[in-house]
């Protein structure tokens, strides 16, 4: 019988050793993983290579608490300003960055699940982020060349997950999370609800259970995480 359920935290991110490269799923503070981030964090690895859309804000949850815990040796993201624990790392010279605009970061990460090892995007091309790259001028436009984006996990944030691994999620949490279910060799779900087999209807599926690996109910109700969306709604009205 298959059952990706697993039945705690240390069963979840078991095998993510020093110097991976982890995916982290999430927009801002939207679908973002935040249990299964705080656990990874206080495994107190080094060197990881994050890819994420952002590099966190409040410095206690998030992004911010893995980058804060000295684990993360580079980030590749959109938006890493908002972070004062990247900030202080990145000025200390302890914390490598890539930046990507926002839209190849996507297209990046999705090629990787899509089997697509490169392709041309105009976005770049004459500035300086597009400097070092392989470019083409094509029907006189100019593109830059960019390399798929894959990982060696994913931890994301689903709505519903069956004991498959088939995901829906719910609203705006449906940005980075199914991309990089497809692009990383092990994919960790945070799910807030595990429902029966059968009760996602399969054209109500967004996430297959083929790319899903590791399932963890985290409830939202469940006390630490209701006082992380509380540290994070604050976060984000300031």
């Amino acid at each position: 019988m298959i059952n990706k359920q697993v039945a705690d935290m240390a069963a979840a991110l078991e095998g993510i050793g020093d110097g991976a490269t982890v995916m982290i799923g999430g927009f801002g503070a939207v679908g973002q993983p935040n249990a299964l981030i705080a656990a990874l964090a206080d495994l107190k690895r080094r060197n990881l290579t994050v890819i994420a859309n952002n590099a966190g804000f409040e410095a206690e949850i998030g992004l911010g608490l893995l980058i804060g815990s000295g684990s993360v040796g580079k980030i590749i993201c959109s938006f890493p300003r908002g972070s004062v624990a990247f900030d202080t790392q990145y000025k200390a010279g302890k914390i490598a960055l890539e930046v990507v605009p926002q839209g190849t970061l996507a297209e990046r990460i999705r090629a990787a699940g899509a089997g697509v090892p490169a392709f041309f995007t105009a976005t770049s091309a004459g500035t300086r982020l597009g400097e070092g790259k392989e470019q083409r001028t094509i029907d006189g436009r100019d593109y830059v060349l960019e390399y798929a984006l894959k990982a060696d996990v994913a931890l994301i944030e689903a709505w519903n997950a069956d004991r498959w691994g088939n995901l829906t999620y719910r609203g705006s949490g449906r940005n980075f999370n199914p991309i990089m279910a497809t692009a990383a060799q092990l994919t960790i779900v945070q799910a807030q609800n595990i429902v029966p087999l059968g009760t996602i209807k399969p054209d109500d599926v967004v996430t297959q259970g083929i790319f899903v690996d590791r399932v963890l109910h985290v409830p939202c109700g469940d006390p630490p995480i209701a006082k992380v969306a509380a540290k994070v709604a604050k976060a984000v009205a300031r």
